[in-house]
């Protein structure tokens, strides 16, 4: 499910010599997805003045440094405040935004989205494959805001990890969180492999954080060290 629209994966697969793992190709409604791999994207937005990381199972995998499992899309994540970096970033692309959730409508050039827009679809053209989901988070001055729960922030300069090679990618415990609330198949296997390279304080901070926003019973708090 990509913006809460059901998907399908192909048959057919997409793989590369640079992509930590295959991708499936993936069907919707609006076109299906081919994503770009992470260096794919990192070259595309090397220019971008904007502070951006690789999100969502990618940004597992980057930490773990190892396939994980099959990708049907690939997000970056944005501050909301930098969103018009985006299109300055993919200036001959369509943008289409998920507003309302569940569908998609052009972004215009220079628009500002709403608070309630959070995921953003990117393709070269009309009736090409997308390539690039951004999605939109808050800030306030230099911490980064979860939208789920205001209370859950840290400093923008600690979201992030950079690989060798020099990917940013959104740290694991925080995407962790994310793939928390409802988790489906591919999170639990996104969380048992990151579960292998969480720090200490990384642990911490998940499990302080899962407890706040999701209650005592979370499951995953019981499989962090700790907490036991």
């Amino acid at each position: 499910m990509i913006d809460g629209v059901a998907v399908t994966p192909a048959v057919v697969k997409a793989t590369s010599c640079d992509m930590l793992t295959g991708m499936a190709r993936t069907l919707t409604p609006w076109g299906p997805w081919e994503p770009m791999s992470p260096s794919e994207v990192a070259e595309i937005f090397a220019g971008c003045p904007a502070r951006w990381w690789i999100a969502g199972g990618y940004a597992i995998e980057l930490a773990v440094g190892r396939p994980v499992r099959e990708h049907g899309d690939i997000d970056v994540l944005m501050l909301r405040r930098d969103q018009l970096a985006v299109q300055r970033a993919l200036p001959d692309w369509q943008w289409q935004a998920a507003d309302p959730p569940g569908s998609l409508r052009p972004w215009e050039p220079g628009e500002q989205l709403p608070t309630s827009v959070h995921d953003i679809w990117c393709r070269p053209g009309p009736g090409q494959q997308w390539r690039i989901q951004v999605m939109l988070d808050e800030s306030s001055g230099g911490d980064w805001v979860s939208r789920r729960d205001r209370r859950i922030r840290r400093p923008i300069a600690s979201l992030g990890l950079v690989t060798a090679d020099g990917i940013p990618y959104l740290a694991p415990d925080v995407q962790l969180l994310y793939k928390a609330k409802a988790p489906l198949p591919k999170d639990e296997a996104d969380f048992t492999a990151a579960l292998t390279v969480l720090t200490g304080p990384q642990r911490q901070w998940l499990s302080h954080a899962l407890s706040l926003v999701h209650g005592p019973e979370h499951p995953w708090l019981a499989r962090l060290p700790g907490n036991t």
